[in-house]
């Protein structure tokens, strides 16, 4: 398959199961926590490279394909993942992304419940690219930028409380940082907060729907991840 690795027949499964949606333009994924989107300095295969090589063995395509990555997840948080399988929804996708008119869910296990229920969170962030940490700044000024978000109760468990989150803005880290600014830090993420981590080593961050226009037919697509198996009784 040219440039792309074979992959055995139990993987091939997993990632066909996976796939929440298909078409000529655009494939919607399911990611699990601890996977890489796009590649990084750890040099780990991405979901993007991986997904090239099963494609090119499903259809057979010797040559290259196009994988186009139009939004990110944290590595730690599982959920929806959108690529573009042409140049031309991709470009289209981050233009929608810039513009707001790509709207996310996220649910969240938390280590708090969060009072009230259900709030407009509107705080200033600053990152730490050395730490690989967002902080909640006093207000505007340097380089804080706004941040924006939704969130309301949905239900507790025995020991955590999930919340629903609407993102209004896409910063670093945002959703733990800030759901930990009000004292519900996420379960398992000991960078924001929580007392344990996570078997796996991720975080209960989970992107569970993604609603759009079709870049290229215009129609309304909406879907919706399975939350992962360790999420007990949610």
């Amino acid at each position: 398959m040219g440039v792309y690795r074979t992959l055995d027949e139990r993987e091939f499964r997993d990632l066909s199961s996976r796939i929440l949606f298909e078409d000529n333009h655009l494939l919607v994924f399911s990611k699990r926590a601890g996977e890489i989107v796009q590649g990084d300095k750890t040099g780990d295969e991405p979901v993007s490279e991986t997904l090239k090589a099963f494609i090119a063995q499903r259809d057979g395509k010797p040559g290259q394909v196009f994988m186009g990555v139009p939004h990110r997840l944290d590595r730690p948080v599982s959920g929806i993942c959108l690529f573009a399988k042409t140049s031309k929804a991709l470009e289209r996708l981050n233009a929608m992304f810039r513009e707001g008119e790509v709207h996310k869910t996220y649910w969240a296990l938390c280590c708090g419940k969060p009072s009230p229920e259900s709030a407009l969170l509107t705080d200033w962030m600053t990152r730490n690219e050395k730490l690989n940490k967002s902080f909640i700044a006093k207000g505007p000024g340097g380089e804080a930028k706004e941040a924006k978000l939704k969130y309301t109760y949905l239900k507790s468990t025995e020991r955590y409380h999930l919340v629903e989150v609407e993102l209004l803005t896409g910063r670093h880290h945002q959703i733990r940082c800030q759901l930990a600014h009000i004292g519900c830090p996420i379960k398992g993420d000991l960078k924001y907060g929580a007392p344990r981590s996570n078997p796996d080593g991720g975080i209960s961050l989970h992107a569970r729907s993604i609603r759009f226009i079709h870049p290229v037919k215009k129609t309304e697509v909406f879907l919706e991840a399975p939350v992962p198996a360790s999420w007990k009784g949610v």
